[in-house]
This record gives structure tokens, sequence and C-alpha cells, in this order.
């Protein structure tokens, strides 16, 4: 085996209401720096995922890659997230890439233009570039209020304009977009369609040559060949290459003619049957199981007991929730089990003889008359809010962004979300006006949990449980 010494390569994973982006990235980086299939030096691979694909970290990992790379390297530009064209009411367009944290009132400065990528692109020496976007996801702006204004027009974008500009500056660039102008890109457990199809090509499978590299057109065949059959014909990736010749992106099994097979079983992947439905509720970064007791189950950092679900895990800020009317136990993750009753007040967990102190949430016995037993067992009453598994899935990603509060105002953050699992698991039954306060005071609390807010009420999540008096505080806390 040998190293693809002139790879450098930036992979970036927007997350927030696209969970399994941050997974598609992150298999690709595997791919990518694994010795023994595309062989790139792990130095030269950057990673930027979630909380770390904000603009200003894209820009400067931009700049480094333009800083590291020569014109003999071998660039590869990923991006999976929201992409959208934004047309006024004085008719200019401009596209923008919905980097983490973006707020629609001000995407100028808070989202990348296609204009600002084309330029930190145009700035990397490299003559053999690859763009790879992967823009057109359900939900983002589609979800607010604010879209439908007379001043904007939104519109998903595959591929922004700019980038056959880039195009145009000079041969070995080229650029494959995950589908159509007018298609949405389908989501899946763990990766998408289109991060499946790259996967499966960065393996070797259809290799045109089995030389042990992969070239441009192998990607781009393998895409736009598995990714319509795997979407009944919904969604059809692009590319262009203009002037380009068919170069080599990578090794598919370190120099080795004989490809290693992929890590998984590509039937154990799960690809969405619409566009948006395991958005929110699936992939939070591990793979959940089905464990057929009424549990959750995972590998690394989830675990279950009979009729419940405990999220825990040090990125995400443990959720639990119990939905049986006698408690007998619950797993804190840390080997400690605490029996019979739970006191839920304030951020700590107690029970009988062990108080396990931290920024907490966690709801057990869900069974008072306002909210009716949420499960199953004797004298439970149906609901019509989310089921306690959906919601432990549901606020994970907001309990993960609520660990970036001040330390002097974490605790009301972990107050407001305790509270606000509270009111959504009354269904249609949750207050209005109880759900907003909650909204505003912990977008106050932790500023950077705004992005994770906001995606918890799309359509796919809880946005049913959002009415007028919310959707006007989700729009005010964007634009503060």
């Amino acid at each position: 085996m040998t190293t693809f010494a002139q790879g450098h390569a930036l992979l970036i994973g927007v997350g927030a209401d696209l969970p399994n982006t941050i997974a598609d990235a992150e298999e690709l980086h595997s791919f990518l720096i694994a010795p023994d299939r595309c062989a790139y030096p792990p130095a030269q691979v950057q990673l930027l995922t979630g909380e770390g694909a904000t603009r200003s970290h894209i820009l400067t990992a931009l700049d480094k890659l333009a800083q590291a790379s020569t014109p003999e390297s071998t660039v590869v530009v990923y991006y999976s997230g929201h992409g959208y064209q934004v047309e006024t009411k004085d008719v200019s367009t401009t596209h923008y890439l919905l980097p983490y944290g973006y707020q629609q009132g001000t995407l100028q400065k808070s989202a990348i233009s296609g204009a600002e990528l084309l330029q930190k692109l145009q700035a990397i020496p490299a003559q053999k570039l690859l763009l790879l976007l992967d823009c057109c996801h359900a939900g983002g702006l589609d979800d607010l209020p604010a879209a439908k204004s007379p001043a904007l027009e939104f519109t998903k974008a595959p591929l922004p304009p700019e980038a056959i500009e880039l195009l145009a500056q000079g041969e070995g660039r080229a650029v494959i977009a995950s589908c159509t102008e007018g298609e949405l890109s389908f989501g899946g457990d763990p990766y998408s369609a289109f991060t499946l199809a790259l996967l499966e090509a960065l393996d070797g499978q259809g290799a045109a040559k089995k030389d042990g590299y992969v070239y441009f057109s192998d990607l781009a065949a393998h895409t736009r060949q598995k990714v319509p059959l795997r979407t009944k014909d919904r969604q059809h990736p692009t590319f262009d290459f203009r002037k380009s010749d068919n170069f080599i992106v990578a090794y598919y099994a370190g120099g080795e003619m004989q490809p290693k097979g992929l890590p998984f079983k590509v039937e154990d992947v799960v690809i969405e049957e619409t566009p948006g439905e395991l958005r929110g509720v699936g992939q939070i970064g591990h793979r959940i199981t089905n464990t057929g007791s009424g549990a959750v189950a995972t590998d690394g950092g989830v675990a279950a007991g009979e009729g419940g679900v405990a999220i825990q895990g040090d990125s995400h800020g443990p959720i639990t929730l119990d939905n049986r009317r006698d408690n007998r136990r619950i797993n804190t993750g840390g080997g400690t089990y605490v029996a019979k009753d739970v006191n839920v007040s304030g951020g700590d967990f107690v029970g009988r003889d062990k108080k396990v102190s931290g920024d907490k949430i966690r709801i057990g016995n869900i069974s008072d008359s306002k909210i009716g037993n949420i499960g199953r067992g004797t004298g439970s009453v149906t609901t019509s809010g989310p089921s306690v598994a959906e919601l432990a899935l549901l606020f994970a990603p907001l309990m993960q962004s609520i660990q970036n509060a001040p330390a002097d105002s974490r605790p009301e953050a972990v107050a407001a979300a305790q509270e606000l699992v509270t009111e959504a698991a009354k269904g249609s039954e949750a207050n209005d006006e109880t759900v907003a306060e909650l909204v505003t005071a912990l977008a106050k609390a932790a500023p950077d949990a705004v992005q994770a807010l906001v995606g918890l009420f799309a359509p796919a999540a809880l946005g049913k449980l959002a009415g007028a008096v919310t959707r006007f505080a989700l729009r005010t806390i964007q634009k503060q």
C-alpha cells in the first residue's frame, strides 16, 4: 500500500435538521484517510460537521486548502447541507450554502454566497479539483413562515451558477451535484443515496479500469446509475467537467488492484421513501436499533431499558424518558442505576441514594393527569403527542447545542428544555403561548442552540406543535 500523497480534501456535513449529513461526511472522511482505501494523508483531509461547520470555519478551511495545496495536488471539496437560490423583490438573485448557525435574516453575513465560494475555490492552485454538492435536502428555509415572504423567494438549488465559472477556469475542474434542478436529495440511515453511491465508487465498484485508481468518470457514472435506482427514479445526479480531462481522484485499495469491499452491508442502509422523512428523528451520531420491546438500543452511547429510552453521550447532553408508571431501572450511562422514584425538578436527576449532578434532563413517570401515561400499561391514556422514543431522539441535537451555553445561563437553558419536553409530550394539548415562552427563554439562555431549536420545530419533527405564537417566536429568535 502507498500513500496518495497529492490528495487534499475538505468534507462538510452541516447537521442541524439534517443529522445524516454528519454521518455522510464522517464516512467519506474514513474512506479518504484509510491507508488501504483512498490513502489520503490524514493531515491533509479536513472534516467539519455540526457546530464545526459554521460559515467562518468553512471559509477558513478553504483558505487552508489554498495554502496547503500545489498545482500538482488533487483536491476534493464535499458539502452536504442546504443550498438555496434567493430572489429579492428587486429581481436580484443570490445562491447560498447554509452552514451551521445561519440566520435567515442575515444570510449575507451568516451563509456563504455562491460568489464567495467561487472566490475561495479559484484561490486553490490545484490543477485537479472536484466539487461534490449535496444541497437539495428537504426542510431548511422551507420550514419557516418567513420563507413565504412576498419580498423574498426561496428556491432550492442543487448547483450554484458560480460553479460553472469554476469550470471555465481551466482544465482539471469538475463538479458533481446530487440531483437536478427541481429534485430533492434522498437522505438515509445512516447514509444518503448520493453518498452511498460515492462510497461504492471510492471502493472501486463500477471502476472502468481495474488499475487501482478512482477516476472522476467512475464517480460520475456510478452515482448517475445507482442513485435513480434507489430513489425510484426521483433523484438524478448531474455532473459537468467541460474542459477537464478524466483525472484520478484517489486510490480505491491503497494502490492495490483488488477492491476491499464496503465495511458495511448495503442492504442495511435505509434510503428514505420521501425526502425529509428521516430528518430530525433518525441519525444523531449513533445508529438506532429497535429491540422490539418498546426500547431503543444503540452502539456507542445510547442505552435503553424495557418500555423506555435513554439517550446518553458526552456530546449530546443526556435526555432520559421513561414511559412506565412504575420505573424500576434507568441506565444513567455511568454504571449507576437509580431505582424507584425520580425527582425531575430542576436540572438534576435524584433517585434514592444517588444524586447525579450536571446539565441533564430526566423525564420519568410522565403520568400525571395533565399529560397521561405515555406508553403501555394499565390505565394508560393515548395522547396525540410524539412517542417517548421520538421525543428522546428529537431533543438530542438541542441538548448537544445547550452544552455550549454560557456556564451561568446553562442551568436556565436545561430547565427550559425540560419544560419543553414535558409540554411537547402533550401533543395537540400543548399550550402555544407556553411553548413560545420556552423557545424564547431557551434562545436567550443558549444562543448557540437557536439553529437546533428551529430544527426541532421543522415539519418532520414538532412542526404541528408550533402555533401562531410559537412561529412568531421562532422568527424573532432567528433575527436576533
